[in-house]
């Protein structure tokens, strides 16, 4: 039995399909995925659909992509021009879908075998079991009736950095920004949203999250498994931090990360790329 992580797939179904197939996936292997199961590739609604046909073989947390989705099922938000989400709208099965979907976690610990995994990223003020406390914080709302007013509340920049006195929507707010939306931050956690995505893009006084040091020193053997993130080609370049997000949308391609023994295996994209990666962090 393997576990095989993967980074964003955004609707690559034929892809992932590829990739699984390179890598002999088999029934007693289990699969990761970093989030942004969906938009821009073609096929959003065939991976939801394989991804929960996988049941207690599937380990998915959210990326802002993800959340994008539910907020417009919630009524929060309206689809956007480069949106590929229409198929699933008006699918028979749209709404078991997307109750699946949303019962997802924002984060995954694995505390036996040391490894941690979440769409963006951990900020530097928390540890890696106060992130995972913080994104349960998430989760139970998800989960409640208080869904369609969370994703009214979930969009917007500020709060930029973490308080524990923070309360309400802007603490759910923050907590969603660091895991599925952030790249730069200051090593008080001070997000910045206005870089492009490319390390040459870094906000004076800020730096790519996974460079600043962690919180907690104890958990520096824990790997951390991240997406969102295409322009870093799979490169962290840090100690026991592995990007998975190589663009496969894009025209680059689509990674996997084998947790046993940490050999990757990757497939290029079928669809050739067209336009640049936007700079908005939402989409």
């Amino acid at each position: 039995m393997a576990t095989y992580a993967i980074g964003d797939i955004q609707g690559c179904y034929d892809e992932l399909q590829a990739l699984l197939k390179l890598v002999n996936f088999s029934e007693q292997d289990q699969l990761w995925v970093a989030g942004d199961l969906v938009n821009r590739g073609p096929k959003s609604l065939e991976t939801l659909r394989f991804l929960k046909s996988l049941g207690p073989r599937a380990t998915c947390v959210l990326g802002n992509h993800d959340l994008h989705l539910l907020a417009i099922y919630f009524q929060a938000t309206k689809q956007k021009r480069s949106d590929t989400l229409a198929p699933i709208f008006s699918a028979p099965d749209r709404d078991e879908l997307l109750s699946w979907l949303l019962q997802q976690k924002l984060m995954v610990h694995d505390k036996e075998n040391r490894v941690a995994m979440i769409h963006a990223g951990i900020p530097p003020c928390w540890s890696i079991r106060k992130a995972r406390k913080r994104a349960k914080e998430v989760e139970n709302v998800l989960n409640s009736t208080l869904a369609k007013e969370y994703f009214a509340h979930m969009y917007g920049n500020k709060p930029d950095t973490w308080t524990p006195t923070l309360e309400g929507w802007d603490r759910l707010r923050l907590i969603t920004n660091y895991l599925t939306r952030m790249r730069f931050c200051t090593p008080e956690g001070k997000l910045d949203f206005s870089a492009k995505g490319t390390l040459d893009s870094q906000p004076e006084g800020h730096k790519p999250w996974f460079r600043l040091p962690r919180k907690n020193p104890k958990e520096q053997n824990t790997r951390i498994i991240f997406g969102h993130w295409a322009a870093l080609e799979g490169e962290a370049d840090a100690d026991n931090v592995f990007a998975l997000d190589t663009g496969c949308v894009w025209g680059g391609k689509l990674t996997a990360l084998r947790l046993e023994d940490m050999k990757t295996f990757s497939i290029n994209a079928i669809q050739p790329k067209h336009t640049p990666p936007p700079t908005s962090q939402y989409l």
